[in-house]
């Protein structure tokens, strides 16, 4: 399973306010940005986001999180970490991006596996990522339309 964490490039984060409203998030970073601390502890790194900070700022009022990693392109396999989370500052880990600002450690309470037989084969391609940018563009802006009310229903 550490081996496993390591290499994956993507997480999706479930967190749930005080009243349980549920959220959903993507976590990306090169192979590596997940770290395994010990065998019952993750790290993943915060970069600036949309703002929204519906991750935090659920970790912040319940610190129930759900993480499922998923292989899409070797193993066909998927792993779901469960435990409680922690935001945590910049200097607890050692980090040489300056984009990182804070970290999350989750204190892993169950670790299982996702079973291939509906894990879709994906080919990985080759293109320059730019993770953590502030830039609005390549964030990917307001693709719907919501904040600029352009787009007809």
């Amino acid at each position: 399973m550490v081996e496993f964490v390591g290499r994956m490039e993507m997480a999706f984060i479930s967190t749930a306010d005080a009243d349980g409203a549920c959220d959903s998030s993507l976590r990306a970073g090169p192979p590596g940005f997940l770290r395994v601390v010990d065998s019952r502890t993750v790290v993943y790194p915060e970069y600036r986001g949309n703002g929204v900070m519906a991750s935090l700022g659920n970790i912040m009022e319940n610190p129930h999180v759900g993480m499922l990693l998923l292989d899409f392109a070797d193993d066909l396999i998927g792993l779901h970490l469960n435990g409680a989370a922690r935001i945590a500052p910049l200097e607890e880990f050692s980090t040489e991006d300056r984009r990182v600002e804070r970290w999350v450690v989750v204190s892993v309470e169950e670790a299982y596996i996702h079973c291939r037989k509906h894990i879709p084969r994906m080919v990985p391609v080759e293109r320059v990522r730019a993770w953590g940018t502030d830039d609005v563009r390549r964030k990917g802006g307001d693709f719907f339309g919501v904040k600029a009310g352009q787009r007809a229903d």
